[in-house]
């Protein structure tokens, strides 16, 4: 399969999974803030790995299992949206790449106000 059609197809989950899990999943457990930020299907289309981003940090893990549990639920309502001959199965990640990105500036931050308070030499 090429490599744009599997890139329009990890487009495409990304928008309609984000939806189902947003309309369609309610589990009192499940945070309302939830991002679907990337989703990766293997070449035979046979598996997907949907990263998520969580707002609240003491609910991720649990927001995971949450996701996985319902992942045939999610699939399922997904297939009715996206028509292929076998629709992928999913599984669900936590993407930390904010995180790290928060980290990376807060650490920047840090070495310029090192900076600031060393004399000049």
């Amino acid at each position: 399969m090429s490599e744009r059609r599997i890139e329009r197809l990890n487009s495409l989950l990304k928008e309609v999974i984000s939806d189902v899990i947003r309309k369609s999943v309610k589990d009192p457990h499940l945070p309302e803030l939830i991002t679907v930020t990337k989703v990766e299907v293997t070449r035979d289309l046979s598996y997907a790995k949907v990263y998520v981003s969580v707002i609240e940090s003491q609910r991720r893990e649990t927001a995971i299992k949450v996701l996985n549990r319902a992942a045939g639920f999610i699939a399922q309502l997904a297939s009715k949206e996206i028509i292929l001959r076998y629709f992928p199965s999913l599984t669900f990640y936590l993407d930390t790449s904010l995180d790290d990105q928060i980290r990376i500036e807060q650490l920047i931050q840090e070495i310029e106000e090192e900076k600031k308070r060393r004399p000049a030499s």
